[in-house]
């Protein structure tokens, strides 16, 4: 899935190329997670920013166009509309371009909504601050961990704590702060190491362009070269390359998580 890193990219790709934009049309899948683009028509863009993994468009009426890439979703300008099976919306641009859509796996969704107005889109309603924000704070982000009982990589899931981290980076993170995935609390101290790994690797991974493992692309259709700077996740069997051990990996919550079963101790 699309991280902060990579929707962030996607982002300052975008984003002065949509700025002033008139959409005149615009079509979708019949899926209603994908028929609200079909609302922006008529709209001129103002802005595309970003909360979390939500990209965000402004539009002059008020609205905002959300758009989320789910596991496989991408965002490009094109010339027109190719018979591509996989294009879930498209929104015709004043000046001949086309933005599209396309999602493999159908996971991603599309709102338009009032802007600031997320009940109906809970995920970015309860999320906490942006990773790469001046909001996301050591202290603010171990006071949010300490809420709850789960696994902190479920905890860094559920976007509560803070908005943006997904199984690549955390995994990254996880193993910089020497914490097992399978703690539920951890101390002030180490939620501050965590705190720091976070936004190392997701700066880390925004230089990059992102992680491409398999569908990533971004606006102009290229891969991120992140992936060849993971020194965790999806390593499992070989070497930690800070102790030499063999990393391991286990399934917790439902998700296979990587780590070092000595720089990172139960």
């Amino acid at each position: 899935m699309p991280e902060l890193p990579e929707v962030e990219t996607i982002r300052r790709q975008l984003a002065p190329r949509l700025q002033g934009r008139r959409i005149q049309d615009a079509h979708s899948h019949e899926s209603e997670k994908f028929t609200p683009a079909r609302d922006a028509i008529g709209t001129t863009i103002q802005a595309l920013s970003r909360k979390g993994k939500y990209l965000i468009t402004s539009l002059d009426d008020g609205w905002e166009l959300i758009i989320h890439l789910g596991m496989t979703g991408s965002l490009a300008l094109a010339p027109e509309v190719t018979d591509d099976p996989y294009i879930r919306a498209w929104w015709q641009l004043n000046g001949d371009e086309v933005l599209v859509y396309r999602d493999v796996r159908r996971f991603g969704r599309i709102r338009c909504v009032s802007a600031g107005q997320y009940d109906t889109i809970p995920t970015l309603a309860a999320q906490g601050p942006d990773a790469l924000s001046p909001d996301f704070t050591a202290e603010g982000f171990y006071q949010a961990l300490r809420k709850s009982r789960r696994r902190i990589p479920t905890q860094l899931l559920s976007q509560r704590p803070v908005a943006g981290v997904g199984n690549i980076y955390g995994t990254e993170a996880l193993w910089i702060a020497g914490i097992h995935p399978a703690k539920r609390q951890i101390s002030r101290a180490a939620a501050a190491k965590l705190h720091t790994a976070l936004v190392q690797v997701l700066e880390a991974g925004l230089a990059d362009g992102g992680t491409t493992l398999r569908d990533y692309r971004n606006a102009d259709g290229e891969q991120g070269s992140h992936q060849h700077a993971l020194a965790c996740y999806g390593r499992s069997g070989q070497p930690c390359l800070r102790c030499s051990v063999p990393l391991q990996h286990r399934t917790y919550d439902a998700r296979t998580l990587t780590f070092c079963p000595q720089c990172q101790p139960r």
